[in-house]
């Protein structure tokens, strides 16, 4: 299990110079449990990102007691990708959390690799519910059922532990693959003559510039 050590946070200290300081904002809340506005080391915070991500459980350490949580949203910055802000969810012991579990695609496709065919994944996550100690860091879903135009996968298709409960509608597609296009034929443009064209415009300047019963002069 994750740990990371926190302090709270006076509000009114400027935000910009506690990040300078190697430093990231956060809050931590639940259903009882009252906002707390936070702050701790960003090396040791990535660190907890990485293996833990939002869907296993970090403990934190520093307030009076350590609070089980789940890290609810980061906020990163636009340009560095640095944490700026981090949400955590208080878990309540013995509660069921929802929370969405990132998909691992894994196998591959004959209708891809034989076919021709483009993999289509129409999800890159799926909301479940469960105990926070059942959640799976993620789930796999197998492409290599995928040996048609015709196959695809959809929710109710997803294999996982009877603890966790997949939400969302059974039939929506997850993956499919889609036929490739035909590719469009050039029709070669024939090359225009421009001297002709030339030639055939000033014939007619001439013959209307000529009266009527009477030869153009050489």
């Amino acid at each position: 299990m994750q740990t990371l050590t926190i302090e709270k946070r006076d509000t009114h200290t400027n935000s910009d110079a506690i990040r300078e300081g190697g430093k990231v904002l956060g809050v931590l809340y639940g259903p009882k449990e009252d906002s707390t506005s936070i702050m701790f080391n960003r090396k040791e915070f990535d660190k907890v990102w990485k293996e833990a991500g939002e869907t296993t459980i970090v403990v934190l350490k520093g307030l009076d007691e350590d609070k089980e949580v789940l890290i609810h949203q980061v906020d990163f910055h636009p340009v560095t990708d640095i944490a700026q802000h981090v949400d955590f969810y208080v878990i309540e012991k013995g509660k069921k959390v929802q929370t969405h579990i990132p998909l691992s695609f894994i196998g591959e496709s004959p209708a891809v690799k034989n076919l021709g065919g483009t993999l289509m994944k129409t999800m890159f996550e799926i909301e479940v519910e469960a105990l926070p100690k059942d959640l799976p860091h993620d789930i796999e879903i197998d492409i290599s059922k995928l040996e048609t135009f015709q196959s695809h996968i959809t929710i109710k298709d997803i294999v996982v532990s009877s603890a966790v409960t997949i939400l969302g509608n059974p039939d929506d597609t997850v993956v499919a693959v889609a036929e490739p296009k035909e590719e469009e034929v050039e029709v070669p443009v024939e090359s225009i003559d421009m001297e002709a064209i030339e030639v055939e415009k000033k014939g007619k300047k001439e013959e209307e510039a000529t009266p009527e019963g009477e030869a153009p002069t050489a």
